[in-house]
């Protein structure tokens, strides 16, 4: 399991990093892409509740970071792409990083790590080349 743990903390930390410029939108792409995956499996709502106590618990790192319910599914990370519109792109990385972190390990023990993985190679179009997480290909 710590394997997988790794390997999904890898992951988040690889794909944050590579977008230095433009990062709210970057961090909207990979919500919107995560989320499809997730909902598919456990529903709009449950999607919801989770981003929801990802977001409060990001927020006591980072006191600017909005925590708004969502209105729709059309704006369901308006207030994240604002949040982090308004910050300096290291501060909205960070900030993203640990909300991603946050949520996936939420997720993670209420579904399992494996499958925690497999959503987020799915969702993102990571090709892990190797199990133990040291190496994998970001398509």
């Amino acid at each position: 399991m710590a394997t997988s743990s790794l390997l999904r903390h890898q992951i988040i930390k690889n794909l944050t990093a590579q977008h230095s410029e433009n990062v709210a939108d970057a961090a909207l792409n990979l919500w919107t892409q995560m989320a499809t995956q997730i909902i598919s499996i456990i529903g709009e709502s449950g999607f919801d509740s989770l981003y929801a106590r990802s977001a409060f618990l990001t927020q006591s790192t980072f006191p600017w970071f909005a925590t708004a319910s969502p209105s729709s599914s059309t704006q369901r990370f308006a207030s994240l792409k604002t949040s982090f519109e308004q910050q300096t792109p290291a501060q909205a990385s960070e900030a993203n990083h640990l909300l991603l972190m946050t949520f996936t390990d939420i997720l993670a023990s209420l579904i399992g790590e494996p499958l925690t993985t497999r959503i987020l190679r799915s969702a993102w179009g990571v090709d892990a080349s190797d199990k133990s997480g040291k190496e994998f290909k970001i398509d």
